[in-house]
Parts: C-alpha cells; structure tokens; sequence
C-alpha cells in the first residue's frame, strides 16, 4: 500500500466497508459526555493524591491542557476523516503505513489489556460483596456478557454506554454538587474545612516537586480512554457533526469532571488520609461527610465505570484491528464482518483481554508485570502520533479540501508544537522516576519493534 492510497478517495477510507451505523446521536453524545470520566479518575487517583497532596489539583489541570490540545488535534482529523481507525489511519494518511501500523497494533495491545485489567478490578469489588466468591469467575462473566452484546450489533454497545455514562455523569454531578455545598459550610451537618486541608499536612507542596512529578504523571494516564468516541462516531449516524460536538465540549467537561472533583476531594479530606487510597478518594470524601450508604454508592458507581471502561474497549480494539485489516496490515481473517459487526475482531480482542486476565494469576512474579509495563507509556506515543499526523494533515486539508475543517486546532501551529514539547516533557520525567522509567523502555521496545514490523510489511508490499 502506498502513502498516497489513503489520499485518493474524496471520503473517508471506512466509507465502503460493510459496519453499520447504528450508534444514534444519543449514544454519542453520552459516550462523549461519559466518556471523560473513567475508571482511571475513580480507582487511580488515590495515589497521585498521596504523592503530590492537594497539589494534584494543578497536576490535573497540566495534564488536562494537554488532553484537551491532543482531543482538538484528533477531532480536527476526525471531522475531516472519519474512519474506525482514528488516529491510526491519520497517521498512515499523514506518515506512511508503518506509522498507522504501530499507532494502531500498539493501541490494540493497551485495550485488550485494559479489558483485562478493569475485569479484575470490577471482580474486586464484587467479591468484597459476596466473599468467597472466585474472581476469575467474575471476569470471565464480565467478558462473556460485553463479548456477546458487541457481537450482537453496534447498538448494544451504544446502549450499554448510554446508560453506563449517564449514572456515571449523575454520580459525579452530585458529588460535586454536595462537595462544593460542604465547602461552602452550608451542608446540613457539616462544617466548612475552610482551607485546613490545603495548607496543613505539610502544605500545598507536601513532598515538594517531585511530588507534584509524581502526581502529573500518575493524572496524564487518568485521562487515557477518551479517544473512543473519534472511532465509535464513524458509526454514528452524522459523523462530523457527532465529533465536532464532542470535541467542542471536550474542555469544560475536563476542567468540570477531572480538575474540579481533584478540587473538592483535597480541600475535604487531608491529602494524607489512608483512606484516600485504601477506599478510593470519592468514597473517603462521602464517608467524610457522614452521609449514609454514600460511600457504599460510590463503590458501585466505580464498579459501574470499570464495567464501561471494559465495554468501550472491547468495542474500541475491535474496530482499531478491523480498520487496520481493511488497509491491509493485519490477519484478514480480523476483518471479516457479519451484520455489521466485525465479530472475529471482538472474540479475538475478548480472548486476549481474558489471557491477560490469566497471566495475573498464574505468572503475576514476571510475565503479567512485563505486559503491564509494556503499556505503561503506549498513551503517550499514541498522542505523539496524532501531533505529528496533524501538523502534517492540516497543511494538505487546507489546500485540497478546507471544507473539510469543520474543526480547527486552536492557534495552529504554534499550540501544536506547545502539545509535542509537553509530551516530550512528560517523556523525560518518567526517565527520572524508577518505576516509570521501566514502563517507558519497555513501551519504547515495544514501539520499535511493531514500527520495524510495520515498516518491513510496507516494503514488501511496496515491491507486488
């Protein structure tokens, strides 16, 4: 395949392939809405709370900066290309098929295991409720019943993330909704904090810099899982319009969702709190507030978000290994389609996704930690492949097709450019820090194989 293929036809590359188009404006607008907030805020921030104290609140609107550049970036290509691929098939268009290829494979790795990933934590939970009850048991459930209903048709899964993001939405809103009433001293049977939590306990700053290191680092992978609704909207009914909406409202439900709650948690509860990590950040707050159940509720709203972050990534690596397929980089066998569903892709991204589930189990001293860590950064070089493909894309939409730009990057080129540097800030911190700097290699490895693969896969199709 050559670079110019994907420049050719006057509309999208998925426009002739058989999916359907069954996810309604609804659904997306809700897997937008929803989407935002994903496990990794409920069960992850515990710990970049312990590590940079209330000064996570600006670790979150720093990383948050960056999503929101990296989200225009992506609904700028995607308005003009829509496609199942996303980012990866922007990358091919932009760079050449080796980079589509890693982009694509190299994702498709980070969601099955995350599949796996959100079942055992989903299993956690229930198990807390009913003792004794195997875990594994619990996952493969969890896998049986999302793998079946995205077999199914497009609609299921945009159902299920329907309702998924609308109690999620609903449980977040009023957390804060009490929160901010409990700051301000006026929630029946509570006292203000007033800004004890924020200057006690050894300040803003409690463990200085790298602290704060710790905690951005820890909030940039919060916010992985929010490029799906680019790949479900090729689905959707009115594609553009579904993204340009999306991306749009991308900003405040950022600053509203991530960056406030972050807010309303340290300014209630001291940063040092065990309870904090031990219960889960929303949880310690409710239960601080001395609200009945409330905490218990949390538990199940987390339960509810790992369940969705399990559904999207079914659905999200299936369509990702089906488009590459389509451009002609992966088994076909992965692109064979019934009914509208790429129905081999999803049984293929489920199986891995429960094999992960395994390894935790019967390898979790060596080859499970290895997994992990080799997708540990994939996010990063993921964002760093929709930078690139953008400064690139743009210029060539701006001569051959500007209707095209229903969405346009802010301040091009210079924010564009401004994304690339913080990544490769980020970059350079997880090279200073242990654990991350293992999970930067290891995904480097990572990367450098699938492009070498990818590259030698389109030279030798460069020579039929």
């Amino acid at each position: 395949m050559s670079r110019t293929t994907l420049d050719t036809p006057p509309t999208a590359p998925d426009a002739h392939a058989p999916l359907s188009h069954g996810l309604k404006q609804r659904h997306l607008s809700m897997i937008a809405l929803g989407g935002v907030i994903g496990a990794g805020l409920f069960v992850g921030s515990g710990a970049g709370i312990a590590a940079a104290g209330p000064s996570i609140v600006i670790a979150y609107a720093v990383s948050g900066l960056l999503v929101m550049l990296v989200m225009r970036m992506l609904g700028e290509m995607s308005a003009a290309y829509p496609s199942s691929g996303s980012f990866s098939a922007h990358a091919e268009r932009a760079i050449g098929p080796w980079a589509g290829f890693t982009a694509g494979w190299s994702f498709w790795v980070l969601l099955c295991t995350a599949v796996g990933l959100e079942g055992i934590g989903a299993a956690k939970i229930v198990t807390g409720w009913l003792p004794g009850t195997p875990e594994w048991a619990w996952v493969a459930l969890f896998m049986v019943v999302f793998c079946v209903a995205n077999l199914a048709a497009v609609k299921n899964f945009g159902e299920f993330e329907f309702w998924f993001a609308a109690l999620k939405v609903g449980a977040i809103g009023l957390f804060l909704v009490l929160g901010v009433l409990a700051v301000a001293g006026v929630l029946p049977g509570t006292d203000s904090p007033g800004t004890s939590n924020l200057t006690g306990q050894g300040g803003f700053l409690p463990h200085g810099g790298e602290g704060l290191v710790i905690g951005l680092l820890a909030s940039v992978f919060a916010y992985g899982g929010m490029e799906t609704v680019t790949i479900a909207a090729a689905e959707s009914q009115n594609p553009v319009q579904g993204v340009a909406r999306a991306v749009r409202t991308a900003m405040w439900r950022i600053a509203l969702f991530y960056i406030g709650s972050m807010a309303v948690i340290v300014t209630l509860v001291p940063w040092d709190s065990k309870e904090v990590v031990e219960k889960g950040p929303y949880v310690a707050a409710l239960d601080h507030l001395g609200i009945p159940g409330a905490g218990q509720l949390m538990n199940v709203v987390v339960f509810v978000a790992l369940l969705s972050a399990m559904n999207a990534n079914i659905y999200g690596s299936s369509r990702i290994a089906y488009s590459l397929v389509e451009r002609g980089q992966g088994p076909k066998a992965l692109g064979r389609v019934s009914a509208g569903v790429p129905r081999v892709a999803v049984l293929v991204s489920c199986v891995f996704g429960f094999v992960c589930v395994l390894l935790s189990y019967w390898r979790p001293d060596d080859v499970f930690p290895w997994l992990l860590n080799m997708i540990g950064a994939v996010i990063l070089v993921v964002w760093i492949f929709i930078a690139v493909s953008q400064l690139l894309l743009r210029r060539r939409v701006e001569r051959e097709a500007p209707e095209k730009l229903v969405v346009r990057m802010w301040l091009f080129p210079a924010l564009t450019w401004v994304a690339l540097a913080g990544m490769a800030a980020i970059f350079v911190l997880m090279a200073r820090q242990p654990d991350t700097r293992v999970q930067l290699y290891s995904t480097g490895g990572m990367t450098l194989f699938l492009a070498a693969v990818g590259y030698a896969w389109q030279r030798a199709r460069g020579r039929r």
